[in-house]
């Protein structure tokens, strides 16, 4: 699929992409190119046929003047500004361009016009290879099909000056994080009748054969027999069985410094007896988003093979409503043994994740991470392009901040006070309560979750705003994006334990 070149003859030649920066004069390819045009290009750039400007698109004919037919210019912009995001903006840009051209099943992209001060061929050969997977990203519907077959870009040569082992490597990795962005998008995007949470466990189970993961899939016999109490009552409504899915990479040769992934599981939230409104109630088929993003990671940790220990945990059920739902006013044991008051059975993925947290305690986890498609709260603090955070460790969430940074998918942090605590505590019933209003109600749910963590390591990831979008953008299609998937494996690969 990706291939690092140094010489001009090869399959992909008749289509070449070069990047331009707002320079005095044309450098590398361009200036090759420029020479054997007889000083066309340098023409058309004086006359704005072709424009440096950051963001633009322009396509030159060579009109067999060269064995390179087409040739795509992109802007870069001045190169003192240009950015490792620029980088990935600029080559979603042309990926998308390129994949509505038909003749352009095989192209060059010329690697070392797209790099600056500020960006290495290695940066620039993960970006280039991550984001084609990403911006050419389709849905997959169930519409009737055109009989006008399909053709998507096969081979992408990487034409480059620099180490060819090492940007074939960087490639290589890219690609798989943009294939396991795109697998959590997938999952996302799949209507809830056809993603159960036994449809959820047998594709981990594939997962697990695929990579050899320790898995383990808990029925609901199993979770009776344990007390997972959460996961059973936000259940109780539906006749689709919960399922408890469990999967271990050990890159370590001992099991320990395990990070816990724990993402929700919930394949379709009617909020149960605290209904969702018509509106709110379309697009739940995504409450299963963390849940996703943790099986997206573990695609790409199975394909890295990091050496760390990593346990991922879904609680998974649908919350449904029917005679034997659970109530405003139950009263619920989890797994903990902390007991819940019921007062909303629409904030139904806290009790999953509290058994769900305290499963990963049990499988060993020294650090924990939940993602979670959690609150509404979320987005109207945050909007929908940044994730919400929790933590009880500044040192975890700091390294969680960092890597997220660098995977263009920002977090930002909500406190958790003493007088939160107190109002999740709130109830004459039970231990805690899981609803206790709708001030801070983000801050209230991570607030909740972070009682079942206790004083392991935790930071709480509230993707409610990003898991999807309606609109569809230079990265894809309106849908699922994936979010946080990315950031996970990021995050798996350079964890330094914490002292």
């Amino acid at each position: 699929m990706f291939y690092a070149i140094n010489d001009t003859q090869h399959e992909g030649q008749e289509t070449l992409v070069i990047g331009l920066f707002q320079k005095s004069q044309l450098a590398g390819k361009a200036k090759q190119l420029d020479e054997l045009l007889d000083g066309q290009i340098t023409g058309l750039l004086k006359d704005g046929d072709i424009t440096s400007k950051r963001g633009s698109t322009s396509k030159l004919f060579t009109l067999g003047l060269t064995e390179t037919k087409r040739i795509y210019f992109v802007g870069l912009g001045r190169e003192a500004d240009y950015s490792y995001q620029d980088t990935i903006d600029a080559f979603s840009l042309v990926f998308r361009l390129l994949q509505k051209d038909k003749n352009s099943q095989s192209l060059t992209m010329a690697l070392d016009s797209f790099l600056s001060g500020n960006v290495s061929g290695e940066e620039a050969a993960h970006a280039l290879s991550e984001t084609f997977h990403r911006s050419t990203y389709t849905i997959q519907n169930y519409k009737q099909k055109s009989n006008e077959p399909e053709k998507p870009i096969e081979n992408v040569f990487v034409h480059t000056d620099l180490d060819l082992n090492e940007i074939q490597a960087s490639l290589e990795v890219g690609s798989v994080y943009g294939k396991g962005a795109n697998s959590a998008r997938t999952l996302v995007n799949l209507p809830g009748n056809l993603l159960t949470a036994a449809d959820l466990a047998d594709y981990a189970i594939n997962l697990a054969n695929k990579y050899h993961f320790d898995y383990e899939v808990l029925d609901k016999k199993e979770l009776e027999e344990l007390g997972m109490g959460g996961l059973l009552a936000v259940n109780q409504g539906s006749s689709e069985p919960p399922k408890m899915i469990v999967l271990k990479y050990q890159g370590k040769e001992t099991w320990d410094d395990v990070i816990g992934l724990v993402g929700k599981g919930i394949t379709f939230d009617t909020g149960g007896y605290s209904i969702k409104p018509r509106d709110g109630i379309v697009g739940m088929k995504s409450d299963m988003g963390g849940a996703a993003s943790v099986l997206g990671a573990m695609e790409i940790i199975g394909e890295l093979k990091p050496e760390q220990n990593v346990v991922a945990v879904i609680p998974s059920t649908d919350n449904m409503i029917s005679s034997s739902a659970m109530k405003p006013d139950d009263v619920i044991v989890t797994l903990s043994g902390k007991t819940v008051e019921i007062l909303n059975t629409d904030a139904e993925g806290r009790l999953v994740l509290a058994d769900g947290i305290t499963y990963a305690k049990q499988h060993g986890a020294s650090v924990l991470i939940d993602v979670a498609t959690l609150t509404g709260g979320v987005v109207v603090a945050l909007g929908t392009e940044i994730t919400g955070a929790m933590t009880n460790s500044q040192k975890l969430f700091q390294q969680i901040v960092s890597v997220s940074e660098d995977c263009g998918e920002p977090i930002w942090q909500l406190p958790i006070t003493e007088k939160d605590k107190k109002r999740v505590k709130n109830s004459l019933m039970a231990d805690l309560n899981n609803s206790p209003g709708r001030e801070g109600h983000a801050i209230m749910a991570g607030t909740f979750i972070g009682e079942f963590a206790e004083k392991t390591p935790w930071v709480h990831l509230d993707i409610a705003g990003t898991a999807t979008t309606k609109n569809g953008s230079s990265l894809g299609p309106a849908g699922g994006t994936g979010v946080m998937a990315r950031t996970l494996a990021s995050f798996v690969e350079r964890f330094e334990k914490l002292q």
